[in-house]
Order: C-alpha cells, then structure tokens, then sequence
C-alpha cells in the first residue's frame, strides 16, 4: 500500500512516500527535508510534495505537545509548544483538507517507537519504550500493545532526578524544572555545563559518567513503573556510542539487583540503539497512516 509519511520535527519536516504492509515489508520510495519555519512558509511545500503521489492516507508524527483525543474540539492540533508560530495550528486538519485522505497522526517519538514495533527491534514485543536524547529528551511508550496515551502524551523527559554529586552547582537548561532528564542530560544541558557540544566532549570521560548517571537513573524508573520488554534509545546525543556501556553499567548499580528477569540478566539486548537508522520515524509515520485506514 503507497502512503504519506510526515515526521513534524521542531528543527525540519522530513517527507516520504513509501510502500508498506500491516507486517514487516517497507520501502521508502523517496523522502525530502524541509527546514521548519512558519506555518505559512513550511505547509504549502509539504502539501505540494504529497500531492500527485497516489498515497491512499497520510500519517504525521510530530513534535509537540499536540492532542491527541478525537472527541477534543482541537483534536489533531499542536497546542502549547515553544515554536509560538505553530502554537495552536490545526496541522491534522489541513492535510485532510486539502489531500482528502484519511490522516492518522501521534507525537514524533510515538512515531519513532511505532517504526521499531511494527519493523524493527521491537517487533513482536507488546512493551517497549522509544526515548530520544538530543536537543530535548522525549518518550514514546508501547503497553499492552497500544501506545501510551492519556490526560495529554507522556512527557518522560521531564521527571525528576537526584543530582550527581558533581553537579550540585549547576543550574539546569530547562525553564520549567531546576532537576529534570531534559534539563541535566539533553544536548543544550551538556553545552551549557561543559562549555562545549556534546560531538567535541567524545574524548572527555567525566562528560559521559555524568550523563550515564542520569540516563541510567531515569531508566531504572521506567523499568520500576512501566515494566517495559525493550529500551530503545536514539537521538543526538546516544550518536556517542560510549554511552551505551556506561548507561548499561549504570542501571544495573542503581538497580543493586532487585529486578530478577532475563532481560535484566543480559543488558546489552534490553538497551539498545535504533535499529533502523533515520528511518524509525518514517516508518512509525506509515503505520499511522495504515491505522488511519
């Protein structure tokens, strides 16, 4: 089946189009990359690019907050987000408009997590979650094989941390909390506290214990409230492939052996890498679009 992918992002809108079954057979047939900037500039390129392609439905997974509640009078809109000129932008809405197709639409990393369930190392699982570590830090969380939604999204980035003991001092990057994932571990809090961006820090070992510290203690609570088969992490920031061992190691001390599964026993299969490249995002997009069906 030929749908439209639109993977909304804060910094650029990637669209595809591409052939994909309920299972696991996918090929991207052609993609392109367009800065976002304002509605007014950014939307007519992207409705130009889908039109004329033959897709059957649409999928968007985009950056938020957005809502997400059919029944909501603002169902399919991005609400509160800081890019102020999007604030309130009935995105759904236009696509179904002016392309008359269904259009199936989530948060950008419900998306990448739904690439991974549906076509990558997540496939088969029914509990799984997609974190994302860049220029700010998301979740996307699988239960029971539905994607979590609740009040609004979840919002993992967010929760609260115990500092390390060498960070006391530092003020944290996010305006909203002085201790939170986003704001100690994401690509701006390692710039603002080490003086440098994290792709110029690879060779400094206190750099990436101080991260490991912090990813590994927001893991342990999702493992401890969400009980998931499979952590999968992306982003930026995870590009530091030195991280992986350390977040690994971490978790297991922070855990100090309460948690007795198999995954818990072999950690270089429960945490892992996206497994699909760029792609996760797109593909997520498609299976939207296929749920929009």
């Amino acid at each position: 089946m030929r749908v439209g992918a639109l993977e909304a992002g804060g910094t650029k809108m990637v669209c595809a189009v591409a052939e994909v079954d309920g299972k696991e057979s996918w090929e991207i047939l052609d993609r392109i990359s367009l800065p976002t900037e304002t509605p007014e500039k950014t939307v007519p390129a992207m409705l130009s690019y889908f039109k004329g392609k033959g897709i059957e439905a649409l999928g968007i997974a985009c950056f938020g907050p957005v809502d997400l509640h059919k029944d909501s009078p603002t169902y399919g809109c991005i609400t509160t987000t800081p890019k102020l000129e999007w604030a309130g932008y009935d995105i759904v809405g236009i696509f179904e408009k002016e392309l008359g197709i269904p259009v199936g639409f989530d948060t950008d990393v419900n998306g990448s997590l739904l690439g991974e369930a549906y076509y990558g190392c997540a496939r088969g699982l029914k509990n799984s979650i997609y974190i994302t570590i860049g220029t700010g830090v998301g979740a996307g969380i699988m239960t029971n094989g539905q994607m979590l939604h609740g009040m609004l999204h979840p919002e993992a980035g967010h929760i609260t941390l115990h500092r390390h003991e060498k960070d006391a001092d530092f003020q944290g990057k996010c305006p909203f909390h002085d201790s939170c994932l986003e704001g100690l571990a994401a690509g701006p809090a390692i710039e603002k506290r080490w003086g440098k961006k994290a792709a110029d820090l690879a060779d400094v070992p206190e750099v990436w214990e101080m991260e490991a510290y912090y990813i590994a203690q927001a893991l342990v609570n999702f493992i401890l409230v969400l009980s998931p088969e499979k952590i999968i992490l992306g982003g930026g920031v995870m590009h530091q492939e030195q991280l992986f061992p350390l977040i690994r190691k971490e978790v297991s001390r922070q855990m100090n052996g309460y948690i007795k599964t198999a995954q818990m026993e072999n950690l270089d299969d429960y945490i892992v890498g996206a497994s699909l490249g760029d792609n996760q995002g797109i593909l997520g997009a498609c299976r939207l679009a296929l749920e929009a069906l």
